[in-house]
Protein backbone atom coordinates (compact mmCIF):
# COMPACT_ATOMS: atom_id res chain seq x y z
CA UNK A 1 0.00 0.00 0.00
CA UNK A 2 1.41 3.35 -1.01
CA UNK A 3 1.37 6.30 1.50
CA UNK A 4 -1.38 7.93 -0.60
CA UNK A 5 -3.49 4.76 -0.47
CA UNK A 6 -2.93 4.54 3.26
CA UNK A 7 -4.27 8.08 3.77
CA UNK A 8 -7.37 7.34 1.66
CA UNK A 9 -8.19 3.96 3.21
CA UNK A 10 -10.99 3.92 5.86
CA UNK A 11 -9.83 3.85 9.46
CA UNK A 12 -11.21 1.20 11.81
CA UNK A 13 -10.94 1.34 15.62
CA UNK A 14 -9.95 -1.91 17.28
CA UNK A 15 -13.07 -3.70 18.54
CA UNK A 16 -12.03 -3.60 22.19
CA UNK A 17 -11.70 0.21 22.05
CA UNK A 18 -15.16 0.55 20.40
CA UNK A 19 -16.70 -1.67 23.09
CA UNK A 20 -15.22 0.44 25.88
CA UNK A 21 -16.52 3.65 24.23
CA UNK A 22 -20.08 2.27 23.85
CA UNK A 23 -20.22 1.06 27.45
CA UNK A 24 -18.94 4.40 28.66
CA UNK A 25 -21.52 6.37 26.68
CA UNK A 26 -24.33 4.17 28.02
CA UNK A 27 -23.11 4.67 31.57
CA UNK A 28 -23.07 8.44 31.13
CA UNK A 29 -26.43 8.78 29.33
CA UNK A 30 -28.49 6.25 31.28
CA UNK A 31 -29.15 8.50 34.30
CA UNK A 32 -30.18 11.34 31.98
CA UNK A 33 -32.58 9.09 30.06
CA UNK A 34 -34.08 7.70 33.26
CA UNK A 35 -34.47 11.11 34.88
CA UNK A 36 -35.98 12.78 31.80
CA UNK A 37 -38.35 9.90 31.26
CA UNK A 38 -39.61 9.93 34.83
CA UNK A 39 -40.01 13.70 34.81
CA UNK A 40 -42.36 13.62 31.85
CA UNK A 41 -44.22 10.39 32.54
CA UNK A 42 -44.13 9.22 36.12
CA UNK A 43 -43.24 12.14 38.40
CA UNK A 44 -45.97 12.41 41.04
CA UNK A 45 -47.90 15.64 41.37
CA UNK A 46 -46.85 17.87 44.23
CA UNK A 47 -48.42 16.61 47.43
CA UNK A 48 -49.47 13.41 45.61
CA UNK A 49 -52.64 15.09 44.35
CA UNK A 50 -55.58 12.71 44.18
CA UNK A 51 -58.04 13.56 41.38
CA UNK A 52 -61.59 14.20 42.53
CA UNK A 53 -65.03 15.00 41.23
CA UNK A 54 -66.09 18.61 41.69
CA UNK A 55 -69.83 19.16 41.49
CA UNK A 56 -71.54 22.48 40.81
CA UNK A 57 -75.27 23.20 41.05
CA UNK A 58 -75.97 25.95 38.54
CA UNK A 59 -79.30 27.40 37.50
CA UNK A 60 -80.23 29.67 34.60
CA UNK A 61 -82.32 32.40 36.22
CA UNK A 62 -84.22 35.43 35.03
CA UNK A 63 -83.19 38.62 36.82
CA UNK A 64 -83.45 42.39 36.50
CA UNK A 65 -79.93 43.70 35.88
CA UNK A 66 -78.92 47.34 36.30
CA UNK A 67 -75.81 48.29 34.30
CA UNK A 68 -75.46 51.53 36.29
CA UNK A 69 -76.82 50.91 39.80
CA UNK A 70 -75.28 54.04 41.35
CA UNK A 71 -77.20 56.29 38.94
CA UNK A 72 -74.09 58.33 38.11
CA UNK A 73 -70.77 58.22 36.28
CA UNK A 74 -68.28 56.77 38.76
CA UNK A 75 -65.32 57.58 36.51
CA UNK A 76 -65.97 61.33 36.52
CA UNK A 77 -67.72 61.39 39.88
CA UNK A 78 -70.47 63.46 38.26
CA UNK A 79 -74.03 62.88 37.00
CA UNK A 80 -74.28 61.23 33.61
CA UNK A 81 -73.48 63.68 30.81
CA UNK A 82 -75.32 63.86 27.51
CA UNK A 83 -73.30 61.03 25.96
CA UNK A 84 -73.72 58.71 28.94
CA UNK A 85 -77.43 59.49 29.10
CA UNK A 86 -77.88 57.87 25.68
CA UNK A 87 -77.27 54.51 27.34
CA UNK A 88 -78.51 55.08 30.87
CA UNK A 89 -81.49 57.44 30.80
CA UNK A 90 -84.99 55.98 30.84
CA UNK A 91 -87.65 57.77 28.80
CA UNK A 92 -90.82 57.39 26.73
CA UNK A 93 -88.86 55.58 23.98
CA UNK A 94 -85.90 54.49 26.09
CA UNK A 95 -85.42 51.43 28.30
CA UNK A 96 -82.71 52.99 30.48
CA UNK A 97 -80.02 51.06 32.37
CA UNK A 98 -82.06 48.12 33.73
CA UNK A 99 -82.87 45.10 31.58
CA UNK A 100 -84.33 41.64 32.06
CA UNK A 101 -81.44 39.18 31.77
CA UNK A 102 -80.73 35.45 31.97
CA UNK A 103 -77.80 34.67 34.25
CA UNK A 104 -76.07 31.55 35.50
CA UNK A 105 -76.26 31.42 39.30
CA UNK A 106 -74.89 28.89 41.76
CA UNK A 107 -77.05 27.00 44.26
CA UNK A 108 -76.10 25.11 47.39
CA UNK A 109 -77.49 21.70 46.38
CA UNK A 110 -79.67 19.78 43.95
CA UNK A 111 -82.91 21.16 45.40
CA UNK A 112 -82.11 24.51 43.74
CA UNK A 113 -83.92 26.31 46.54
CA UNK A 114 -81.05 28.30 48.03
CA UNK A 115 -78.62 30.48 46.14
CA UNK A 116 -75.02 30.15 47.22
CA UNK A 117 -73.87 33.60 48.41
CA UNK A 118 -70.97 35.08 46.53
CA UNK A 119 -67.82 35.62 48.54
CA UNK A 120 -66.28 39.07 48.82
CA UNK A 121 -63.60 37.93 46.36
CA UNK A 122 -66.26 37.04 43.78
CA UNK A 123 -68.40 40.18 43.98
CA UNK A 124 -66.54 41.68 41.03
CA UNK A 125 -67.98 38.95 38.75
CA UNK A 126 -71.14 40.97 38.28
CA UNK A 127 -73.15 39.49 35.43
CA UNK A 128 -70.81 36.51 34.98
CA UNK A 129 -71.78 33.05 36.15
CA UNK A 130 -70.00 31.32 39.04
CA UNK A 131 -66.36 30.32 38.63
CA UNK A 132 -66.07 26.62 37.82
CA UNK A 133 -62.75 25.26 39.10
CA UNK A 134 -60.89 22.01 38.61
CA UNK A 135 -57.41 20.51 38.67
CA UNK A 136 -55.86 18.47 35.88
CA UNK A 137 -57.04 14.89 36.42
CA UNK A 138 -60.36 15.89 37.99
CA UNK A 139 -63.90 15.33 36.78
CA UNK A 140 -66.37 18.24 36.70
CA UNK A 141 -70.08 17.68 37.06
CA UNK A 142 -72.50 20.55 36.45
CA UNK A 143 -75.99 19.80 37.68
CA UNK A 144 -77.91 22.34 35.65
CA UNK A 145 -81.48 23.51 36.16
CA UNK A 146 -83.21 25.68 33.59
CA UNK A 147 -85.43 28.12 35.47
CA UNK A 148 -86.23 30.12 32.33
CA UNK A 149 -89.19 30.05 29.96
CA UNK A 150 -87.14 28.85 26.98
CA UNK A 151 -84.59 26.05 26.41
CA UNK A 152 -80.93 26.82 27.12
CA UNK A 153 -77.77 24.81 27.76
CA UNK A 154 -74.23 24.75 29.12
CA UNK A 155 -71.39 24.52 26.60
CA UNK A 156 -67.80 24.52 27.90
CA UNK A 157 -64.51 25.34 26.23
CA UNK A 158 -61.27 23.41 26.68
CA UNK A 159 -62.26 20.40 28.77
CA UNK A 160 -63.05 16.89 27.50
CA UNK A 161 -66.68 15.91 26.95
CA UNK A 162 -68.69 13.41 24.94
CA UNK A 163 -71.63 14.28 22.70
CA UNK A 164 -74.02 14.03 25.65
CA UNK A 165 -72.33 16.96 27.38
CA UNK A 166 -71.54 19.27 24.47
CA UNK A 167 -74.58 21.49 24.95
CA UNK A 168 -74.82 22.60 21.32
CA UNK A 169 -77.53 21.61 18.82
CA UNK A 170 -76.45 20.87 15.25
CA UNK A 171 -76.59 18.00 12.80
CA UNK A 172 -73.79 15.79 14.14
CA UNK A 173 -75.29 12.41 13.28
CA UNK A 174 -75.81 11.34 16.88
CA UNK A 175 -78.87 9.78 18.48
CA UNK A 176 -81.73 11.73 20.12
CA UNK A 177 -80.39 10.64 23.53
CA UNK A 178 -77.18 12.56 22.80
CA UNK A 179 -79.15 15.74 22.10
CA UNK A 180 -80.87 16.11 25.47
CA UNK A 181 -78.01 18.32 26.64
CA UNK A 182 -78.36 20.67 23.67
CA UNK A 183 -81.58 22.37 24.76
CA UNK A 184 -82.55 21.73 28.38
CA UNK A 185 -86.29 22.28 28.63
CA UNK A 186 -87.72 24.89 31.01
CA UNK A 187 -88.08 23.58 34.55
CA UNK A 188 -85.91 20.50 33.99
CA UNK A 189 -82.50 19.39 35.27
CA UNK A 190 -79.62 17.95 33.26
CA UNK A 191 -76.19 16.81 34.51
CA UNK A 192 -73.17 17.62 32.36
CA UNK A 193 -69.92 15.72 32.91
CA UNK A 194 -66.44 16.80 31.85
CA UNK A 195 -63.02 15.20 32.19
CA UNK A 196 -59.98 17.40 32.78
CA UNK A 197 -57.02 15.86 30.91
CA UNK A 198 -53.58 17.43 30.53
CA UNK A 199 -54.64 19.26 27.37
CA UNK A 200 -57.27 21.16 29.36
CA UNK A 201 -54.65 22.47 31.76
CA UNK A 202 -51.74 24.88 31.39
CA UNK A 203 -49.53 24.43 28.34
CA UNK A 204 -45.74 24.89 28.07
CA UNK A 205 -45.97 28.69 27.90
CA UNK A 206 -48.72 29.07 30.54
CA UNK A 207 -48.50 29.70 34.25
CA UNK A 208 -50.03 27.49 36.92
CA UNK A 209 -53.63 27.94 35.72
CA UNK A 210 -55.55 28.73 32.58
CA UNK A 211 -58.97 30.14 31.89
CA UNK A 212 -61.76 28.71 29.78
CA UNK A 213 -65.37 29.84 29.51
CA UNK A 214 -68.82 28.30 29.46
CA UNK A 215 -71.98 29.67 27.88
CA UNK A 216 -75.34 28.61 26.51
CA UNK A 217 -75.23 27.37 22.94
CA UNK A 218 -78.92 26.59 22.31
CA UNK A 219 -79.52 30.02 20.74
CA UNK A 220 -75.87 31.01 20.83
CA UNK A 221 -76.33 34.64 19.83
CA UNK A 222 -79.47 35.35 21.83
CA UNK A 223 -78.26 33.44 24.89
CA UNK A 224 -74.97 35.35 24.88
CA UNK A 225 -76.71 38.71 24.77
CA UNK A 226 -79.15 37.53 27.42
CA UNK A 227 -76.17 37.04 29.74
CA UNK A 228 -75.51 33.29 29.97
CA UNK A 229 -71.71 33.30 30.20
CA UNK A 230 -69.31 32.25 32.94
CA UNK A 231 -65.59 31.55 33.60
CA UNK A 232 -63.79 28.28 34.27
CA UNK A 233 -60.25 27.80 35.62
CA UNK A 234 -58.06 24.71 35.34
CA UNK A 235 -54.99 24.47 37.58
CA UNK A 236 -52.08 22.07 37.15
CA UNK A 237 -51.90 19.41 39.86
CA UNK A 238 -48.40 20.36 41.05
CA UNK A 239 -49.53 23.91 41.87
CA UNK A 240 -53.09 23.44 43.18
CA UNK A 241 -54.53 24.05 46.60
CA UNK A 242 -57.19 21.63 47.79
CA UNK A 243 -59.95 23.96 46.57
CA UNK A 244 -58.44 24.03 43.08
CA UNK A 245 -56.97 27.53 43.23
CA UNK A 246 -53.34 28.03 42.12
CA UNK A 247 -51.07 28.22 45.14
CA UNK A 248 -48.75 30.79 43.56
CA UNK A 249 -51.59 33.34 43.21
CA UNK A 250 -52.99 35.53 46.00
CA UNK A 251 -55.86 37.22 44.19
CA UNK A 252 -57.83 36.50 41.02
CA UNK A 253 -60.05 38.69 38.87
CA UNK A 254 -62.35 37.55 36.05
CA UNK A 255 -63.26 40.27 33.59
CA UNK A 256 -65.44 40.19 30.48
CA UNK A 257 -65.45 43.03 27.95
CA UNK A 258 -68.55 43.01 25.75
CA UNK A 259 -70.93 45.30 23.92
CA UNK A 260 -74.13 43.69 25.16
CA UNK A 261 -76.57 44.20 22.30
CA UNK A 262 -79.92 44.27 24.05
CA UNK A 263 -81.59 44.64 20.66
CA UNK A 264 -80.62 41.01 19.97
CA UNK A 265 -81.72 39.75 23.38
CA UNK A 266 -84.74 37.43 23.53
CA UNK A 267 -86.14 39.88 26.10
CA UNK A 268 -86.21 42.99 23.90
CA UNK A 269 -89.99 43.30 23.64
CA UNK A 270 -90.49 42.51 27.31
CA UNK A 271 -87.89 45.14 28.21
CA UNK A 272 -89.70 47.71 26.08
CA UNK A 273 -93.05 46.86 27.64
CA UNK A 274 -91.71 46.91 31.17
CA UNK A 275 -89.21 49.79 31.23
CA UNK A 276 -89.98 52.26 28.42
CA UNK A 277 -92.19 55.15 29.50
CA UNK A 278 -94.47 54.84 26.47
CA UNK A 279 -94.02 51.30 25.10
CA UNK A 280 -96.56 51.72 22.31
CA UNK A 281 -94.53 54.57 20.80
CA UNK A 282 -91.25 52.63 20.65
CA UNK A 283 -89.98 51.73 17.19
CA UNK A 284 -87.47 48.86 17.62
CA UNK A 285 -86.04 49.68 14.18
CA UNK A 286 -85.23 53.27 15.11
CA UNK A 287 -81.47 53.87 14.86
CA UNK A 288 -81.21 56.00 17.98
CA UNK A 289 -83.25 53.50 19.99
CA UNK A 290 -80.96 50.71 18.78
CA UNK A 291 -77.86 52.68 19.81
CA UNK A 292 -79.26 53.23 23.31
CA UNK A 293 -79.39 49.46 23.84
CA UNK A 294 -75.71 48.81 23.07
CA UNK A 295 -74.38 48.47 26.58
CA UNK A 296 -70.58 48.77 26.48
CA UNK A 297 -69.96 46.84 29.64
CA UNK A 298 -67.31 45.31 31.86
CA UNK A 299 -68.85 42.39 33.75
CA UNK A 300 -72.22 43.97 33.12
CA UNK A 301 -71.38 47.49 34.33
CA UNK A 302 -70.95 50.79 32.46
CA UNK A 303 -69.30 54.11 33.33
CA UNK A 304 -67.34 52.77 36.29
CA UNK A 305 -70.28 51.23 38.13
CA UNK A 306 -68.44 47.99 38.89
CA UNK A 307 -67.94 48.42 42.68
CA UNK A 308 -64.43 49.66 43.48
CA UNK A 309 -64.29 47.67 46.73
CA UNK A 310 -64.68 44.49 44.68
CA UNK A 311 -61.68 45.48 42.52
CA UNK A 312 -59.25 46.16 45.37
CA UNK A 313 -55.94 44.37 45.98
CA UNK A 314 -52.75 44.93 47.94
CA UNK A 315 -49.34 46.12 46.84
CA UNK A 316 -47.03 43.15 46.34
CA UNK A 317 -49.78 40.54 45.99
CA UNK A 318 -49.55 38.00 43.19
CA UNK A 319 -52.62 38.92 41.16
CA UNK A 320 -53.91 36.92 38.21
CA UNK A 321 -56.32 38.50 35.74
CA UNK A 322 -58.46 36.24 33.55
CA UNK A 323 -59.83 38.29 30.65
CA UNK A 324 -62.34 37.32 27.99
CA UNK A 325 -64.30 38.91 25.19
CA UNK A 326 -67.67 38.01 23.70
CA UNK A 327 -70.02 39.61 21.19
CA UNK A 328 -69.75 40.52 17.52
CA UNK A 329 -67.49 42.39 15.08
CA UNK A 330 -67.47 45.58 17.17
CA UNK A 331 -66.10 43.58 20.09
CA UNK A 332 -62.44 44.25 19.46
CA UNK A 333 -61.24 45.25 22.91
CA UNK A 334 -57.90 46.41 24.28
CA UNK A 335 -58.05 46.34 28.09
CA UNK A 336 -55.56 48.80 29.57
CA UNK A 337 -54.38 49.06 33.17
CA UNK A 338 -53.27 52.48 34.37
CA UNK A 339 -50.53 52.60 36.98
CA UNK A 340 -49.30 49.00 36.83
CA UNK A 341 -48.11 46.43 34.32
CA UNK A 342 -48.79 42.76 33.67
CA UNK A 343 -47.11 39.84 31.95
CA UNK A 344 -49.32 38.20 29.34
CA UNK A 345 -48.43 35.79 26.55
CA UNK A 346 -44.82 35.94 27.70
CA UNK A 347 -44.57 39.73 27.35
CA UNK A 348 -44.52 42.72 29.68
CA UNK A 349 -47.35 45.07 28.83
CA UNK A 350 -50.18 47.18 30.17
CA UNK A 351 -52.57 46.52 27.25
CA UNK A 352 -53.86 43.18 25.94
CA UNK A 353 -56.06 42.35 22.96
CA UNK A 354 -59.40 40.53 23.00
CA UNK A 355 -61.74 39.30 20.28
CA UNK A 356 -65.07 37.50 20.80
CA UNK A 357 -64.48 34.26 22.75
CA UNK A 358 -60.80 35.13 23.25
CA UNK A 359 -59.35 34.28 26.68
CA UNK A 360 -56.14 35.86 28.02
CA UNK A 361 -54.42 35.33 31.37
CA UNK A 362 -52.28 38.17 32.72
CA UNK A 363 -50.20 38.25 35.91
CA UNK A 364 -49.58 41.37 37.96
CA UNK A 365 -47.58 42.16 41.05
CA UNK A 366 -48.94 45.65 41.77
CA UNK A 367 -46.29 48.10 42.97
CA UNK A 368 -48.07 51.46 42.63
CA UNK A 369 -50.75 52.12 45.28
CA UNK A 370 -53.74 54.21 44.31
CA UNK A 371 -57.05 54.13 42.49
CA UNK A 372 -56.47 53.45 38.81
CA UNK A 373 -58.43 53.34 35.57
CA UNK A 374 -58.95 50.00 33.81
CA UNK A 375 -60.70 50.35 30.48
CA UNK A 376 -60.98 49.35 26.85
CA UNK A 377 -58.72 51.59 24.78
CA UNK A 378 -60.99 51.65 21.72
CA UNK A 379 -62.11 55.27 21.45
CA UNK A 380 -65.79 54.58 20.76
CA UNK A 381 -65.90 52.16 23.68
CA UNK A 382 -64.38 54.74 26.00
CA UNK A 383 -67.08 57.23 25.06
CA UNK A 384 -69.79 54.62 25.60
CA UNK A 385 -68.65 53.79 29.12
CA UNK A 386 -66.47 50.66 28.94
CA UNK A 387 -64.45 51.74 31.94
CA UNK A 388 -63.99 50.60 35.54
CA UNK A 389 -61.57 51.39 38.34
CA UNK A 390 -59.29 49.18 40.39
CA UNK A 391 -57.49 50.02 43.60
CA UNK A 392 -54.10 49.11 45.04
CA UNK A 393 -53.69 49.52 48.80
CA UNK A 394 -50.49 49.33 50.82
CA UNK A 395 -49.66 45.83 52.03
CA UNK A 396 -50.69 46.59 55.62
CA UNK A 397 -54.12 47.94 54.66
CA UNK A 398 -57.23 45.74 55.00
CA UNK A 399 -58.77 44.38 51.82
CA UNK A 400 -62.15 42.84 51.14
CA UNK A 401 -62.02 39.20 50.08
CA UNK A 402 -59.23 36.84 49.10
CA UNK A 403 -58.52 34.19 46.50
CA UNK A 404 -59.72 31.23 48.57
CA UNK A 405 -62.83 29.62 47.08
CA UNK A 406 -64.74 26.78 48.64
CA UNK A 407 -64.08 23.46 46.97
CA UNK A 408 -66.76 21.49 45.13
CA UNK A 409 -66.43 17.78 45.64
CA UNK A 410 -68.73 14.81 45.76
Amino acid sequence: MTPQQARMAPFYWPRWIVLIMVVGMVAVLAPIIIISGSATATAPAKGNYVPQTRTYFIGADEVDWNYAPTGSDQITGEPFDETAAVFTQQGPQRIGSTYIKSLYREYTNSSFRTLKPRTAADRHLGMLGPVIRAVVGDTIKVVFKNNLDRPVSVHTHGVFYDKGSEGAPYNDGTSPADHRDDAVAPGTVYTYSYKVPDRAGPGPMDGSSVMWMYHSHTDEVGDDYAGLVGPMVITKASAARTDGTPEDVDREFFVQFKVSDENASPYLQRNITRFAGDPASVDPGNEEFGESNLMHSVNGYVFGNLPLDAMTMKKGERVRWYLMGMGTEVDLHTPHWHGNTVTALGMRTDVVSLLPATMVTADMVPDDPGTWLFHCHVNDHISAGMLVRYRITNASAPRNGNSVHSGHTS
